[in-house]
């Protein structure tokens, strides 16, 4: 998982992306209403940009090739949901961050909890810091999958997995002999 001072820098960034509360949308909307009714053509503002939230949406995204960021949940249960996310940030290079709580996630996207989350646009003028949590993701998470990758048994295989292998091998080396006589 990221350091507290590195979950600290993500949960920052992601505030500010922060979806619109249904109470602001609905104020929004009577304000358009109004003005539409006094007559006056109201085209409606674009919707700012803000974090994409869920399982199936963040995979979309990654797919997509447009999540610049993804944040994932490391005490999601069970697991498996987000298991395979790692995985395909990985092959799409698209840096991952995973952080402690799922309630953390859920305060940003005004949930209990939220499994993962992903940046898709973002203010040009924030510019530097999303390159700065990317470069720490890639570091942290990307370019380190193999080393975090447990490796068990040592690469030994055991006694009766190795007279196997052997006998195996003994047929084809048959096979080559006999196909070469």
């Amino acid at each position: 998982t990221q350091s507290t001072w590195a979950a600290r820098q993500v949960v920052r960034f992601l505030k500010k992306y922060q979806p619109r509360t249904k109470h602001e949308q609905a104020a929004e909307d009577k304000k358009i209403a109004a003005l539409r009714a006094e007559g006056k053509n109201v085209v409606p503002k674009k919707k700012p940009p803000s974090v994409v939230a869920g399982v199936r949406c963040v995979t979309q995204t990654i797919q997509k090739a447009r999540a610049q960021l993804v944040v994932i949940a490391h005490d999601v249960e069970p697991i498996e949901i987000v298991m395979f996310l790692p995985a395909l940030c990985r092959k799409r290079n698209v840096p991952y961050v995973i952080v402690k709580s799922k309630a953390i996630l859920g305060q940003i996207v005004y949930r209990k909890t939220c499994s993962c989350l992903a940046v898709t646009e973002f203010h040009p003028e924030d510019r530097g810091a999303l390159n700065k949590l990317q470069e720490a993701a890639r570091n942290n998470f990307n370019l380190r999958g193999d080393e975090l990758r447990k490796h068990w048994g040592g690469g030994e295989m055991g006694k009766k997995s190795q007279a196997k292998m052997a006998a195996v091998e003994k047929a084809k080396q048959r096979d080559v002999t006999q196909r070469l006589s």
